[in-house]
């Protein structure tokens, strides 16, 4: 991979996550040509110092590093090669792939990435839309060592904890299962735990600064509790993420024959909250499932 102004990055999705992962790469002096189907996503970008592209194959023409930050593994393979993004790429480019995806799904874009000559980094995220913005995301990077190398300045434009998990594309995907697991049960443990303080009369407040400072505290309670006592929280990730995340968790579950039967619980009360329309509202709303649940 040799990014330069002939053979900038491209970067595909400018979203609430992926327009400041590539807003923080052009203020580290990376040339960088953006994508996004919305037009308020290019100008934004446009905006902030970044080449909007009026096209996948405008953003991919010659560029010596694809990134893509899309919503699931049928866009990154749509983009790479329904749209033929993979092929307008310099013969040395590296493609970044930073959506969370099913580890097999990851594995076998890899495989046809790589069979091509070029180079595939499975690189998915954690740390939301602030930690987008912060320049302060973890990365849980897998490819070849020699690869990884490559792309490391590139990467830790966008996170301060960059992680080499493994030398094989779709490790990279399944750590951030693992993490999404963790996420996913923790926050619905949370609402569950705040849902009975409320059922009993226990003022939320109160009931969230007790637990918050015992040994029954954690990150997710300290972060989403107060939004879960909030009429219209602020989003900084949405309910539907952990309804595609928690099915990523059991599908990769299911395919090494572990038992996630928590996983699976904590799938069902998003799923629940979504499908009551809260799908796009912030995820600590996940606490209505519970609230329909015991009438309160």
């Amino acid at each position: 991979m040799a990014v330069s102004a002939e053979h900038p990055v491209a970067f595909v999705g400018l979203g609430s996550m992926g327009l400041p992962m590539a807003r923080n790469l052009v203020r580290h002096g990376f040339p960088v040509r953006g994508f996004d189907v919305r037009a308020e996503g290019r100008s934004a970008f446009a905006s902030a110092g970044g080449t909007p592209a009026g096209t996948i194959a405008a953003a991919a023409e010659g560029a010596g590093a694809l990134v893509l930050m899309v919503v699931n593994a049928d866009q990154a393979e749509a983009i790479l090669f329904g749209e033929g993004a993979l092929d307008r790429l310099a013969r040395d480019a590296a493609i970044v792939l930073m959506a969370t995806c099913p580890p097999a799904a990851v594995a076998a874009l890899a495989k046809r990435v790589t069979a091509t000559g070029r180079s595939f980094v499975d690189a998915p995220v954690s740390g939301g839309v602030v930690g987008a913005e912060a320049g302060s995301l973890t990365i849980m990077a897998a490819a070849p060592a020699a690869v990884i190398a490559e792309v490391r300045p590139l990467l830790e434009a966008m996170g301060d904890k960059v992680f080499h998990v493994g030398p094989e594309p779709g490790q990279g995907a399944t750590m951030k299962a693992v993490n999404q697991l963790l996420c996913g049960v923790n926050l619905a443990a949370a609402a569950e735990a705040l849902s009975l303080a409320a059922k009993v009369g226990i003022d939320g407040a109160t009931a969230l600064e007790i637990v918050s400072g015992s040994s029954a505290s954690s990150w997710m309670l300290r972060d989403r509790g107060p939004r879960m006592l909030e009429e219209a929280p602020r989003v900084t990730s949405a309910v539907d993420i952990f309804v595609k995340d928690l099915g990523i968790v059991l599908e990769a579950g299911r395919s090494e024959k572990a038992a996630l039967p928590l996983a699976a619980l904590a799938h069902q009360l998003f799923l629940a909250a979504s499908g009551r329309g809260a799908g796009l509202e912030d995820d600590s709303q996940v606490i209505g499932s519970y609230r329909a649940l015991n009438g309160k």
